[in-house]
């Protein structure tokens, strides 16, 4: 990615008659907060000192009594918005300290930024290239409540299994059987038209994309894959999908959640990582072991494997997350490796075998989460497991599902739920703080949020189906 200078923005503002400049950063748990101004107040000052705003209502940020902050616009993130009716130029910011003048430690971009650095400082590589595939659902209608004495959801597709028998005036049938939506042409599927809409926008604001289709479940699950990209660049690129994807939908009057698990008894929407280590143009997880890996590779996956249930607090950060990762079913719950064994936590994919192509991939996460965060606990792990030589053991080249149960009971598994990988974190973290990239308080605030906001809330609160359950009791 090439770099642009503050006088290169100020030009393409004023070459694209550009009348609004939107100023965009991560909030903590991982949604993109947004503030405007007119273009003629950016100038280049702005770049280098910045803009202030109250960091006290962006969740998991500072108190009220030190509440200011300041936004640096950074130029090589600038495009044009292709949403807003008045000519807008998007950037992401990166978060200072007022008094200080030094990155914010809770700024999701700074940790990503220090994971960078900290893998350079090391000597194992000068670039983590990351590839996530992110699924997701395109519903037609999301309506849900909760109250002290009632609580539903509700979703719809019109292309869902379970309106084969609607009224639809007329319906035309070509309903997507559970399961079975990987991957048929239209008219069953239903969302070729929209899903190239959100992949030549894409391609249009940058951002590269290798394929999209549907995905294996009724009623509207979708995938577009990225050309992999260094880590924080990829970061912002997948915040850049999310908000295409979002906002094309929303043009065509439909919904497009990144839930891990909307719907009850089909697949969940996960967000399978691939991620490779380089330096000096060179390849460092190619070699002549095991899949075509260098041994830094395998110790790059023993550490991944080892700190698995502390990087799902990162990876998998939603309560929802754990429905998805359920023993038995569709993803990878064993905390194992293979070439080709897709029921495996990593799989080395050998489509190809070229130095290139060479990498891992980390088949647990799910969309939901901070991918600054996310790709940077991977890298920490992977780190680590170079670091101290961590040895991944044998490869489970066989389908763990089929496994007699003795033999099982040995693969290690993924936490059960948020509140268990977050308890994870709270005692195995040390690997996150080296080089200062996760700070003590940035470990601590993340745990206390998820468990107060989130699993608490989530805990307290009756389930409709426990009625079913228990209401003769």
């Amino acid at each position: 990615m090439s770099e642009k200078t503050p006088k290169e923005i100020l030009s393409l503002m004023e070459k694209e008659k550009v009348q609004v400049v939107d100023l965009r950063f991560m909030d903590f748990p991982g949604i993109w907060q947004h503030f405007s101004i007119p273009a003629h107040e950016l100038d280049e000052d702005t770049f280098r000192e910045g803009m202030g705003f109250d960091g006290s209502s962006i969740r998991g940020w500072q108190a009220i009594n030190e509440s200011d902050m300041i936004v640096k616009p950074v130029p090589d993130s600038a495009f044009i918005d292709p949403y807003m009716t008045a000519r807008t130029l998007v950037m992401t910011c990166d978060i200072c300290d007022p008094v200080t003048g030094e990155d914010y430690t809770r700024d999701p971009r700074s940790v990503a930024r220090k994971a960078e650095n900290y893998l350079k400082s090391t000597g194992i590589g000068d670039t983590a290239f990351f590839g996530p595939e992110a699924e997701f659902f395109v519903f037609d209608d999301i309506r849900y409540d909760q109250n002290e004495h009632c609580g539903y959801y509700f979703v719809d597709s019109v292309e869902g299994r379970w309106n084969s028998g609607r009224m639809e005036e007329p319906n035309l049938g070509n309903k997507l059987r559970y399961k079975e939506g990987y991957f048929p042409c239209p008219p069953a599927d239903s969302l070729q038209n929209l899903r190239s809409e959100m992949m030549l926008t894409l391609e249009s604001l940058g951002v590269a994309v290798e394929a999209q289709h549907h995905e294996v479940a009724t009623g509207g699950q979708c995938e577009i894959d990225m050309r992999f990209a260094p880590l924080v660049q990829m970061a912002d690129n997948l915040l850049k999908y999310k908000y295409v994807i979002k906002n094309t939908a929303r043009a065509h009057n439909k919904v497009v959640t990144f839930m891990p698990k909307p719907l009850w008894n089909d697949n969940g929407s996960g967000m399978h990582i691939h991620m490779s280590f380089w330096k000096d143009g060179k390849n460092q997880f190619y070699g002549d072991g095991y899949a075509g890996l260098s041994q830094t590779a395998l110790y790059a996956i023993g550490g991944l494997l080892k700190h698995a249930p502390s990087v799902l607090a990162f990876s998998n950060p939603t309560t929802n997350s754990y429905k998805r990762l359920v023993p038995g079913f569709e993803a990878p719950v064993n905390l194992a490796y293979s070439s080709r064994n897709r029921s495996a936590a990593v799989r080395i994919p050998m489509y190809s075998q070229s130095e290139k192509a060479k990498r891992f991939e980390f088949r647990c996460p799910d969309p939901s989460g901070n991918a600054y965060l996310t790709f940077s606990a991977m890298l920490m792990a992977a780190v680590d497991g170079i670091q101290n030589k961590i040895d991944p053991g044998e490869p489970l080249d066989k389908n763990i599902y089929d496994l007699p149960p003795a033999e099982a009971a040995k693969v290690p598994k993924t936490p059960g739920s948020l509140r268990e990988a977050l308890e994870h974190l709270a005692v195995d973290h040390e690997f996150l703080l080296k080089g200062d990239v996760f700070t003590k308080d940035v470990v601590e605030t993340w745990i206390e949020y998820k468990h107060d906001n989130e699993v608490m809330e989530v805990d307290t609160r009756p389930h409709p189906y426990e009625f079913a359950l228990y209401q003769d009791i």
